[in-house]
């Protein structure tokens, strides 16, 4: 069981469109093995250089799924979301072939339910996560978002003024705005780890973590 589940195991892709794309193509820049199907062959004409392998199917089949060895995979990605009802019966292909580890995009709260009720393992909402990260970036304030779970985020920021000149523990950061400083990029140089003696000046980058409401108040301070 341990082998089905290699860190550098290959990935079988479905659906060449934006996401699939782009999950094929970091996948491969990643070094793994990717099997990357679609039924446009002018798709897959266009992948069948970049990726390991790329063949035209109709993945909606099981039988054709079988042909191109797809039970074979411990990994897949179901990167259809255009169509809900082919996305539906490729994911159902997949659970069916026993692949233990299945992503599936799904384009609305009731898609990516029938995904996970299907057996599924792991549901993405890129569109709507990617609304959601512009949302906090069209301020300027933030140069970067990451969402975690329970309301926790990691942020790239420029540094508000109460905290320039002053090492962290002098900021009072953590009592003040209940943030921590995790990380300062000073021009020129490398992203380096903060620690309580760390200066952050008006010319560096800060990575910040902590709530998404403690963020936003720390965010709104003066520049």
């Amino acid at each position: 069981m341990a082998d089905r589940f290699k860190h550098d195991a290959p990935v079988l892709v479905i659906g060449l469109g934006r996401f699939g794309a782009a999950t094929a193509g970091q996948l491969d820049r990643l070094g793994r093995d990717v099997l990357a199907v679609d039924d446009s062959a002018a798709l897959v004409q266009k992948w069948s250089e970049r990726v390991t392998h790329a063949v035209q199917a109709d993945a909606t089949s099981i039988e054709a799924l079988r042909q191109i060895g797809a039970q074979e995979f411990s990994i897949a990605v179901c990167a259809v979301g255009s169509s809900v009802e082919a996305s539906v019966l490729i994911a159902a292909n997949l659970v069916d072939l026993g692949i233990p580890q299945i992503w599936a995009k799904a384009i609305s709260k009731s898609h990516g339910t029938i995904l996970e009720r299907i057996g599924v393992n792991h549901v993405v909402y890129p569109e709507a996560e990617a609304g959601e990260r512009l949302a906090h970036l069209v301020s300027g304030r933030l140069l970067d978002f990451i969402e975690f779970d329970d309301d926790f985020a990691l942020v790239k920021m420029i540094p508000p003024k109460p905290i320039r000149g002053l090492n962290l523990t002098e900021s009072g950061l953590r009592r003040k705005y209940n943030v921590t400083v995790v990380g300062v990029k000073s021009p020129g140089r490398p992203f380096t780890y903060a620690t309580e003696k760390t200066v952050v000046t008006d010319q560096d980058l800060i990575i910040v973590s902590g709530t998404e409401s403690d963020i936003e108040r720390f965010a709104s301070l003066e520049f």
